[in-house]
């Protein structure tokens, strides 16, 4: 216990640790969960996912409008409701979780009551496009999260009731939305495709939002790791699209922040006289600022070497770590263009995966004729060699003309930045590689 006291003192008088409330800003989130439909079957997860949602955002610092089940009329009061607290806000959170549906590239939320006999019942849905104008006055960050890209038999019953000849107008899915400036759209899947409601309590998306977005990360990461744990979660069946379009950093929970607390006591006139005492109180705290911070204030003094050797000890399972930023799902193109000799030029599309700092994508059944791999460690600074390795395919579709199965290997010189990537390919400029993580 005494050791415990003492320790406790000694964190207490050298390092402070504090997370940055980053709360004195004026937030707002309205959270709707339509399932009990009154003319298709019911959906079990919406009211669920927005009850959670909205006690996470609550926890966050959120003025949180909660709303299930809502008709028309309902969904109006509330979106109005929202749209008049986000002309004060910083920050504001639209989170749907229900049917939608899209119809000549226009998004559409569907209320419970909705019925859809032709395309003039769409006056009876809630665009997506007065949602967003909606939310523009707050001023620092906008989030709109549609967790609504399911089945819809309404969508079903509208392409039946107007024909054939224009039901290509009701799209699979939600369309693509470009995001407005200082903006973050994120759908539960890509555009024009469908997603899981799930089986447990909640639905893939609405679980990954809930696992990370009380973390202390930059929100640009939140999303990008709610997108890749339900890629993860669902078996590769189902890629979220997101969308940022902000400038600078902004957290929803503060920032982990160490910060060396200035000495209080006046410098004796040896500078060396408090060095063994100051040591012994660095050594039970253990920490690479505590080291840092003795190394500062007695930097030509007995321990100062020594500190320098603990400092590179404790700076070693950071750069691993560092290296694990890039861990996440990557798409990519392949591109080599037309050479002067008469090669055509050709590209094709790749998705990877980076685990531990490792690269792996494949093409085709590896093995097999046509199959290719890429592999590469990458570095903590973000430079990688990845090696391409594949067996040709087709003689005819093949630009060297090479027997089929004839063994061939590449290496591209690449570069992970954020979440972007580009390689050029070491023996040929004119073949290069670029990716963009999700």
């Amino acid at each position: 216990m005494h050791r415990n006291v003492q320790l406790a003192f000694f964190v207490a008088a050298f390092i402070s640790l504090f997370a940055a409330p980053a709360l004195a800003d004026n937030r707002v989130a309205l959270v709707i969960g339509n399932g009990a439909y009154a003319r298709v079957p019911h959906l079990t997860n919406p009211a669920h996912d927005a009850e959670d949602v909205a006690a996470a955002l609550k926890r966050s610092g959120f003025e949180t409008i909660l709303a299930t089940d809502l008709d028309k009329n309902g969904m109006d009061e509330a979106i109005i409701k929202f749209a008049r607290a986000a002309h004060t806000a910083d920050v504001a959170i639209f989170y749907y979780t229900g049917h939608a549906l899209q119809f000549g590239g226009t998004n559409y939320l569907v209320p419970v009551d909705a019925q859809l006999t032709d395309e003039a019942d769409l006056r009876r849905m809630v665009r997506v496009d007065d949602v967003i104008a909606d939310m523009q006055p707050a001023k620092n960050l906008r989030i709109l999260v549609l967790d609504s890209c399911r089945d819809n038999p309404l969508a079903e019953q509208l392409k039946r009731s107007i024909g054939s000849t224009r039901s290509a107008s009701v799209g699979r899915g939600l369309a693509k939305i470009d995001s407005p400036e200082g903006m973050i759209i994120a759908y539960a899947t890509q555009p024009g495709r469908t997603a899981d409601d799930g089986d447990g309590r909640n639905s893939p998306y609405t679980t990954a939002f809930l696992k990370n977005v009380e973390s202390k990360e930059e929100i640009g990461t939140i999303f990008r790791r709610i997108s890749s744990d339900v890629y993860q979660a669902t078996h590769q069946a189902q890629l979220p699209e997101l969308s940022l379009s902000f400038v600078g950093e902004f957290y929803l929970n503060g920032k982990l922040q160490i910060t060396a607390t200035p000495a209080t006591t006046p410098v004796p006139a040896d500078p060396c006289a408090a060095a063994s005492d100051h040591w012994k109180s660095v050594e039970a705290i253990n920490t690479k600022e505590a080291y840092e911070d003795h190394l500062a204030r007695f930097p030509t003094c007995s321990f100062a070497s020594l500190a320098r050797t603990r400092i590179a000890a404790l700076k070693a399972p950071d750069m691993a770590r560092d290296k694990k930023r890039f861990d996440g799902i990557w798409l990519g193109k392949l591109v080599c263009e037309p050479t002067k000799s008469g090669l055509p030029g050709w590209s094709y599309e790749l998705a990877g995966r980076v685990t531990d700092g490792a690269f792996h994508a494949e093409i085709g059944r590896v093995g097999k004729p046509g199959s290719q791999t890429f592999d590469g460690s990458i570095e903590p600074d973000g430079t990688a060699d990845i090696f391409q390795k594949g067996l040709s395919g087709n003689p005819q579709r093949d630009p060297f003309h090479r027997p089929v199965g004839t063994e061939y290997n590449n290496r591209y010189l690449t570069k992970f930045d954020g979440s972007h990537a580009s390689g050029t390919r070491s023996d040929r400029a004119s073949c290069n590689v670029n990716f963009t993580k999700r």
